[in-house]
């Protein structure tokens, strides 16, 4: 049984990806922080071994190989946001979907469906929006469903019921 929930708040898809926007461009800017500051530790003069058994330079190596490799993960995440950010008319939730559900307590929340960066979160208007890929259990329970239809979540042993409210 679907409860009706009447709000003044009408969600503007544009303001949320201007937010998602400007989050991506945060992590990305932190990555390059940080893999900045894994390469200078790693080139450092200090790093060099001193014996065989010194792993120091080693060990900061590997870590600015796996920062820089999260930059280029952020370049993707970008590239693969701005292909959906472009899409419109949704009649049923797919990738770029934003999508607003209601539980059984009759609580709002939420959910951009993203191609990547699952679990970002954005704030519009005191409403947390949740980044939601395919390949999470949400997402693939969303996936294909319209407006009105409900949709049953089992996390461990406990069963979550959702109403799909707006599909924009």
């Amino acid at each position: 049984m679907r409860i009706l929930r009447f709000s003044c708040f009408d969600m503007n898809k544009t303001h949320v990806i201007e937010h998602l926007r400007f989050a991506l461009e945060s992590q990305l800017y932190r990555a390059k922080e940080a893999a900045k500051a894994a390469h200078d530790a790693a080139t450092h003069e200090e790093s060099v071994a001193e014996t065989q058994y010194d792993t120091l330079g080693l060990e900061a190596a590997y870590l600015a190989q796996g920062q820089a490799e999260r930059v280029n993960e952020c370049y993707r995440d970008i590239q693969a946001f701005n292909t959906v950010f472009k899409e419109t008319e949704f009649p049923k939730v797919r990738e770029g979907a934003l999508v607003s559900l209601i539980d059984d307590q009759d609580q709002q929340k939420w959910f951009f469906i993203g191609p990547s960066s699952g679990g970002l979160s954005v704030t519009v208007k005191e409403h947390t929006i949740y980044v939601v890929t395919r390949e999470a259990p949400l997402g693939k329970k969303l996936l294909g469903k319209k407006v009105d239809d409900e949709v049953e979540l089992v996390i461990g042993d406990k069963k979550q019921f959702y109403t799909i409210d707006k599909l924009i």
